[in-house]
């Protein structure tokens, strides 16, 4: 398996959000077809634990990516409460980009 760098300048979208009361930012990064590539993740608190983690999240994420994981994949495995809900920050931001196909 090789990795897909993206170029340095690309396309990129900003969505802003809330969970569990905290202000949490998603920026995505384009590949030239249009697919995400990478994804960026910051809360409301800069430094904060969390904005660390989440960031850490987004690098893992945006590594398996450009590693060859299809989003679907990626947001399949993240953990979910018994009603399929995203029991993270990053699964949240996930479903925002890809939402989880529902069982039929």
């Amino acid at each position: 398996m090789s990795r897909e760098h993206l170029p340095n300048r690309r396309q990129n979208q900003t969505l802003e959000f809330e969970r569990d009361g905290i202000g949490i930012r998603l920026t995505l990064g384009f590949r030239e077809n249009g697919e995400i590539g990478e994804l960026f993740l910051n809360s409301g608190r800069s430094d904060s634990m969390l904005d660390v983690l989440l960031s850490d999240a987004a690098i893992i994420a945006s590594l398996a990516l450009q590693f060859g994981v299809p989003l679907r994949q990626i947001v399949h495995a993240i953990k979910r409460d018994h009603l399929g809900v995203a029991s993270s920050p990053i699964g949240a931001a996930l479903d925002r980009i890809c939402p989880p196909e529902v069982p039929k």
